[in-house]
């Protein structure tokens, strides 16, 4: 048992007691959501997704092995107790028996069968049991607002500058900075002009705000 949960976007194994990213959202984090994610980049591919207008990504770092299973154990140790509540009730040793309705066409029935018949020299007639139809009510769902159509044709050029990344890197850490990060930022920031755009184009604008960006996550 070598892996916690899969990665929300990419399906990539999470292991125990290992470091990954939540979102900031709330309702991403509940017991029956449990969105989890292995990098930042599926964190963002899930944002654009889900569009939220304030989010980031937060990281955490996973339960061990016995702490997993002890929470797996406790939840399945509190269905039967709650599946068992209304049996309890019903077994309850005051409630009253009922007696059973009886069955149409026997004798004791309302409409009575053919030994009533007999018995009163009459001739049963048969009951048309009702037409019942099964309703299927379809409602046409509005279609959720889209932003406007991006190009998909556009420069792939760097969008960081090169020498003040690694001047900041090597600034806060003391680390040096290969070329490849550059690029994968450059991605990052097209991702999110994508996303302001999105929000942009949905409010009816034709100009790109600061507040269309999302949010970093506080350091």
């Amino acid at each position: 048992m070598n892996e916690w949960l899969k990665c929300s976007a990419c399906k990539r194994g999470i292991g125990f007691a290992a470091t990954h990213w939540v979102c900031s959202v709330s309702t991403c984090n509940r017991n029956r959501t449990r969105l989890v994610f292995c990098s930042v980049s599926c964190w963002d591919s899930h944002v654009a997704m889900l569009r939220h207008r304030e989010a980031w990504a937060v990281e955490a770092t996973s339960p061990t092995v016995a702490a997993w299973q002890a929470e797996l154990a406790s939840a399945e140790s509190a269905i039967p107790a709650t599946a068992s509540a209304p049996a309890a009730r019903l077994a309850a040793p005051d409630a009253p028996a009922s007696a059973p309705a009886p069955r149409s066409g026997t004798p004791d029935s309302p409409s009575g069968g053919p030994a009533r018949a007999a018995a009163l020299g009459t001739t049963p007639t048969a009951t048309t049991p009702p037409d019942v139809r099964r309703q299927v009510i379809t409602t046409a769902s509005a279609a959720a607002p889209s932003g406007p159509a991006l190009s998909t044709t556009f420069d792939r050029d760097v969008l960081i500058v090169v020498s003040k990344m690694k001047k900041y890197i090597k600034d806060r850490s003391g680390m040096n900075c290969s070329d490849g990060v550059a690029d994968m930022l450059s991605e990052h920031v097209r991702a999110l002009c994508d996303d302001a755009i999105r929000m942009a184009g949905q409010d009816g604008r034709k100009t790109v705000l600061d507040r269309d960006v999302v949010r970093p996550r506080p350091r």
